[in-house]
């Protein structure tokens, strides 16, 4: 169980997953670590083969108590029964989404390593930031999240700050004194034991 002062974890779906074993494998995950937030992410655009797999997934975390939110899909989270909705660019679309889903929403934005777009974002309305990636090139322009950008927001700003993309043990262990959540996905879903490998990154906060 994480401490006050560490972290928590923010689980990220594979973005092609098979629905006949991929809820499973969350299941497992989810029994074996305290996780704050699920986020489904899917490469398809079809909405029923999303939609199939937000209620798949919406048993297997509302049975842990854990909130489920949805990348981008506004308009899903009502009709889903889903928690939110994260927004992977940033301030666009913040204040629409906030009016349409109410003040219960959760509602996160990606601002990439721009400290102008995250406070734009949380002025509109923003649950959370989430900042990256912090290695390799996998979101965004390709350019870096720099710790000091987590230890300049944690400092400054209160609203929650959330690091993903290529997070390694290293820069686990690095940012763990000025992050408040960590969204880790192909970290894991790529290995033959997730809830293993989740440990191991967990390891690297202590």
């Amino acid at each position: 169980m994480p401490t006050p002062e560490q972290p928590q974890i923010y689980l990220i779906t594979p973005a092609e997953f098979e629905l006949s074993q991929f809820p499973d494998a969350l299941a497992g995950v989810l029994d074996a670590h305290e996780v704050a937030c699920v986020r489904l992410t899917m490469a398809t655009r079809d909405e029923d083969r999303i939609a199939r797999a937000a209620d798949t997934l919406r048993e297997v975390t509302h049975a842990r108590d854990v909130a489920l939110v949805i990348d981008s899909h506004i308009l899903m989270v009502e009709r889903l029964g889903l928690d939110g909705v994260h927004l992977p660019d940033g301030v666009r679309g913040m204040r629409a989404a906030r009016k349409e889903l109410g003040q219960d929403a959760i509602i996160g934005a990606f601002c990439g390593a721009s400290r102008h777009d995250a406070m734009n974002a949380g002025e509109a309305g923003a649950d959370y930031i989430s900042f990256g990636p912090l290695s390799g090139a996998t979101l965004g322009d390709g350019t870096l999240a720099e710790r000091e950008l987590f230890a300049w927001w944690s400092a400054m700003i209160e609203l929650p700050v959330v690091a993903e993309g290529g997070l390694t043990p290293d820069i686990i262990r690095d940012l763990t004194p000025v992050t408040d959540f960590f969204a880790i996905g192909p970290e894991i879903w790529d290995a033959g034991d997730p809830a293993s490998e989740l440990a191991a990154l967990k390891a690297a906060m202590t």
